[in-house]
């Protein structure tokens, strides 16, 4: 494999456990958890590499989600 394949498998695998995560702490369905995952701008940080917070731990990731774009919980 490349590089770029293991980097995108990689993603792949972050999103999975931080969408797993999110919906679990906050007692929530997988639906609910990718919905607003996927509408963070974290998500798209992630996606682009941004500052290399994609290597961050998922549940840090989680966390910084929450704490800064609280609205998508609402």
């Amino acid at each position: 494999m490349d590089e770029k394949v293991l980097e995108q498998v990689y993603q792949e695998n972050l999103e999975e456990r931080i969408i797993s995560y999110i919906a679990e702490d906050n007692s929530i369905s997988l639906e609910d958890a990718m919905a607003i995952y996927y509408k963070s701008k974290l998500a798209d940080k992630i996606h682009l590499g941004k500052e290399g917070i994609q290597y961050l731990d998922y549940k840090v990731l989680a966390k910084i989600l929450k704490e800064t774009e609280p609205e998508l919980f609402e």
